[in-house]
């Protein structure tokens, strides 16, 4: 569901006031739902009861929605229990938590338990998720947590320990010990993260693998692999970094395919070490391995280098030990290097940070974070196949201050990854959610342009061509590529491919050396020309109009008089005001309205009223006459077509001939307050929304008394604002 205005913005406020709190580091991570593990376990202890998870009960609700929801056959012999119910002496964690833990259950999640298991293999990494601090014995109370990275915040989940069961089996993930449950905890606590187990159906192993590190993913398709995979594979390992990889298949990634080689396509597998070796048939050249895990704990590749296979009678006793072979149906296998190449197609490595895997040196890069939200008719625009709507898109601009230490092939620059990453979606996939199909363009800025925080217009992308942009639009969660380009100024342009879609996303910037990135922001602020006075003797016949139909309304007076010295005393109402301009501007077919509203004509003198009547004088009129025949001039030229409406992307142009520069969160507001289900936006709108707008910026400024652009206001006088305007 969309958000109101006032919804979304108070809570993207709150969220950047308590990042400036520190709310959301790793230290001091966001309370998921508002939930504190140490308080509820606590009052567990109190209590001598045990956790009920009340946000993600032990019901249907929780399982899915569809294949899992309540219509669903698989749903009805489900029953949730606690590991205490399933067996004796149940353990969080069994001999230190390895690989082996994950063994895939009822559930199409292959893609997060292989990250789950290149977790395993970086203990600092893997007790930052699974909290130590756990068991079933001192301090049980039935309540877990664990912490996950989450669109720029690491957030802290807490659940009960009530696990869906068949038969007092455990139906998704499992431990190969029956007492360890670990796994299935952490796999509950993802679940609830996205709203259900269902949620977790389907997707790529790089989402857990960022979600579990905050890192950034980049693919190599095999085809296209560099020279050195080896070798970037090796150090990946070496830094930490999570590796996965899997085989295309040509029928839906539902159907998962064994091949006669124990390989299967469309199937997600976990990369846990690359290592050389010297048998002894190879006297003077090395053999190059890579080790890797099926996640469900059994099928295995049974070619060379499988469990069994004769090469390793070609090693030593102490190579193997290197090595850490053994024979068992674990799901794990090694395979050639070169077989590895020819099998899989593509493979996600997952960098804690981006360093450039190419060099020997580890870099520490500068990461920028930026939120973002892409608004229908308004800053949704589509790529660049929609140049009348691709220039509203958000827009950041990137400053890359210094070029790389160790240029590659002497190519000079500046090195960095951009990554662009669509929020909620699969969190929202009950209500018909699909993942967007999104990318981002990078152009230069002129020199000219340089320091110019000014959001780029329309002209400016259809006379300059990008200067990077990703390889392609595709329907994934996040878009990762590397880019070198010169020190400069430039903006990044994210965009789904369709216009009009809305969603929230993060872009992140990772570059090797120093780097700005920032959304462009115009600086809000609003021009106010006094209107020119007429001259005595200089009544158009407009003027005249007005006279008379304000006199006729307001009261006769007994000498007449030139529309600027008529009586301060003669006032009219708002229903009064709205008689006057109609009886007017219904004569002005080109802007085909059916008039002015009510509640139009009481924002008007709420503008213009400067005595407190709740009335306007002829001279207050007059004033707002002149400002609405200057807005109408406006809509006039917008409104070419003379439809009687102009486009809600126009509108941003509009409001800023009007003498209104605002920025995006204003123009988002000003869309979805004023444009109909069309995202047209009709006269009377039009005219509303600058009368509000000059309106506010007016009340504000009579507040800045010092002028620093901030004011403080009682909640009196809060009210008596915002209710008056």
């Amino acid at each position: 569901m969309p958000y109101t205005p006032s919804g979304f913005f108070c809570d993207r406020l709150i969220r950047e006031r308590e990042r400036r709190d520190g709310e959301g580091s790793l230290n001091k991570p966001v309370r998921f739902n508002g939930q504190d593990f140490s308080v509820l376990r606590q009052e567990c202890l109190q209590r001598k009861s045990l956790f009920e998870d009340e946000s993600f009960p032990a019901t249907v609700e929780s399982l899915g929605f569809k294949e899992l929801g309540h219509k669903s056959n698989k749903v009805k012999n489900i029953v949730w229990k606690r590991p205490k119910e399933i067996c004796e002496n149940p353990q969080f964690i069994v001999g230190g938590a390895s690989r082996t833990d994950i063994c895939q259950g009822d559930l199409g999640d292959c893609w997060l338990l292989a990250a789950i298991a290149c977790l395993t293999l970086n203990e600092k990494l893997l007790y930052r998720v699974v909290p130590q601090e756990q068991s079933f014995s001192e301090g049980y109370g039935g309540v877990f947590h664990f912490q996950f990275w989450r669109y720029g915040d690491w957030v802290d989940v807490v659940i009960d320990d009530r696990i869906p069961t068949f038969n007092n089996q455990l139906v998704f993930t499992k431990s190969a010990e029956r007492n360890e449950f670990w796994s299935a905890l952490l796999e509950k606590a993802y679940a609830k993260l996205h709203g259900s187990y269902e949620a977790l159906k389907g997707g790529n192993t790089t989402e857990a693998m960022e979600d579990f590190t905050g890192g950034v993913t980049e693919f190599y398709e095999m085809k296209e692999a560099p020279k050195e995979l080896y070798k970037i594979m090796k150090k990946a390992l070496e830094r930490g970094s999570l590796m996965g990889c899997s085989i295309d298949s040509l029928v839906p990634a539902r159907f998962e395919t064994r091949t006669v080689t124990g390989l299967v396509k469309g199937h997600a597998y976990s990369v846990t070490a690359v290592e050389e070796c010297k048998p002894s048939q190879h006297k003077d050249s090395k053999v190059r391995l890579v080790r890797l895990r099926n996640p469900w704990g059994q099928v295995e590749w049974n070619g060379p280098w499988s469990d069994n296979s004769k090469e390793w009678a070609t090693l030593s006793k102490t190579e193997k030990e290197k090595l850490q072979h053994q024979s068992a149906e674990d799901g794990e296998f090694w395979m050639s290097f070169e077989d590895f190449k020819k099998n899989y197609t593509k493979i996600e490595i997952c960098n804690l940070t981006p360093d450039a895997l190419e060099d020997d040196k580890i870099h520490k890069w500068t990461v920028s974070v930026n939120e973002g939200r892409w608004v229908r008719g308004c800053s949704a625009g589509g790529c660049r196949n929609y140049p009348d709507t691709f220039w509203t898109n958000p827009q950041y601009r990137l400053r890359l201050l210094e070029e790389d230490d160790d240029p590659e092939d002497n190519e000079v620059g500046c090195t960095f990854v951009v990554a662009l990453m669509q929020k909620n979606r699969r969190k929202e996939r009950k209500m018909g959610a699909n993942l967007f199909t999104i990318g981002f363009a990078i152009y230069e800025v002129p020199k000219e342009m340089h320091g110019n925080k000014q959001h780029m217009q329309k002209d400016f992308f259809l006379f300059n061509s990008s200067k990077a942009r990703c390889k392609s639009y595709i329907n994934l969660r996040e878009v990762t590529q590397r880019f070198r380009l010169s020190p400069g100024e430039y903006v990044i342009v994210p965009s789904t491919y369709e216009p009009h879609q809305e969603g929230e996303f993060i872009l992140r910037v990772f570059s090797e050396k120093r780097n700005t990135s920032e959304e462009i922001e115009n600086r809000i602020e609003a021009d106010h020309p006094v209107p020119a006075p007429a001259s005595a003797g200089e009544e158009s016949e407009e003027d005249q109009q007005f006279r008379t139909i304000f006199q006729e309304i307001a009261g006769e007076v007994s000498t007449p008089s030139p529309l600027w010295r008529l009586s301060q005393e003669m006032e009219i109402t708002a229903n009064e005001l709205k008689n006057v301009l109609n009886r007017v501007i219904t004569k002005h077919k080109d802007l085909n309205t059916e008039g002015f509203s009510l509640e139009s004509c009481r924002s008007m003198i709420a503008l213009m009223d400067m005595d407190g009547t709740g009335r306007l004088n002829l001279q207050e009129f007059r004033h707002l006459w002149n400002k609405i025949k200057q807005w109408q001039g406006i809509f006039k030229h917008y409104n070419a077509d003379q439809s009687g409406t102009i486009n809600s992307y126009e509108m941003r142009n509009a409001v800023n001939d009007a003498g209104f520069r605002l920025n995006n969160q204003l123009y988002d507001i000003i869309t979805m307050r004023y444009a109909n289900e069309s995202m047209n936006i009709d006269f009377d709108s039009f005219i509303s929304c600058l009368v509000r707008l000059e309106a506010m910026f007016r009340a504000f400024q009579a507040f800045d008394q010092d002028g620093d652009g901030t004011i403080r206001l009682s909640v009196l006088e809060w009210l008596q604002l915002t209710m008056y305007a």
